[in-house]
């Protein structure tokens, strides 16, 4: 198989179908609002809502306006997700292929003052925290939520926030990411982009141009160096 190697300052990760699977608990959420927004069309939003904040897609499908109203169900949509994870037999959130290996893998190199990898996630910090610590993975200092951000996904505000505060320049770091909103953030923040084939197809993960497309993240090798990463893709 062939191979891509090359060495970053830091790894930006996107966290829902990158680093952790919560895709039960994203299904019965959206169920469930449909309950106070009947108007919905469940299946299309779960085609195409993926990776973007939960206030921007509430505003978008349940035409919320009100700041207030908005903050207020996206903090009710993010419990559901963790509520109905595991109704009626559901998996829960899990972690995804390959993530534990490479977790274990850096996490002695998560804390300042020089963080080699971060998470930028469209998530809230309560709901992120909450899945981080249900699928047992290690909170890095550099941990950029939606409520970090004015503008999410795709535009490149989270993954520049994260290479500034791990220090480094975005066009030093990579971002692994699954949906196209946000390989198209991190290639708006100037960053090498990996896609990974674990949410969308490929024809639609090819559509947003990321750097690289793997299938997940068992198909990637991380070692660390005394500074910075390196990473190995089989591809």
């Amino acid at each position: 198989m062939p191979q891509a190697t090359f060495t970053v300052d830091a790894i930006l990760f996107d966290m829902d179908g990158t680093l952790v699977d919560s895709t039960a608990g994203v299904v019965g959420a959206w169920e469930t609002f449909r309950e106070t927004y009947p108007a919905i069309d469940v299946d299309h939003i779960l085609s195409s809502a993926h990776g973007v904040r939960t206030v921007d897609n509430l505003r978008k499908y349940c035409g919320l306006e009100d700041p207030d109203k908005l903050k207020e169900e996206a903090e009710r949509f993010e419990q559901a997700i963790v509520t109905s994870s595991v109704k009626d037999g559901r998996q829960g959130i899990v972690l995804l292929p390959g993530a534990g290996k490479i977790m274990a893998e850096l996490s002695p190199v998560r804390f300042h003052p020089n963080p080699s990898w971060a998470i930028c996630t469209s998530a809230t910090r309560v709901y992120a925290s909450a899945a981080l610590q249900i699928a047992k993975v290690p909170v890095p200092d550099v941990f950029v939520t939606a409520d970090d951000v004015k503008q999410g996904k795709p535009f490149p505000d989270p993954y520049l926030l994260g290479a500034e505060n791990c220090g480094v320049k975005p066009e030093n770091c990579v971002v692994f990411e699954d949906a196209p909103s946000g390989v198209r953030s991190g290639n708006a923040a100037g960053c090498k982009t990996v896609a990974l084939l674990t949410t969308h197809s490929k024809g639609q993960i090819e559509a947003s141009s990321p750097d690289y497309i793997v299938q997940d993240l068992s198909c990637v090798t991380i070692r660390r160096l005394e500074r910075g990463v390196e990473v190995i893709l089989d591809i």
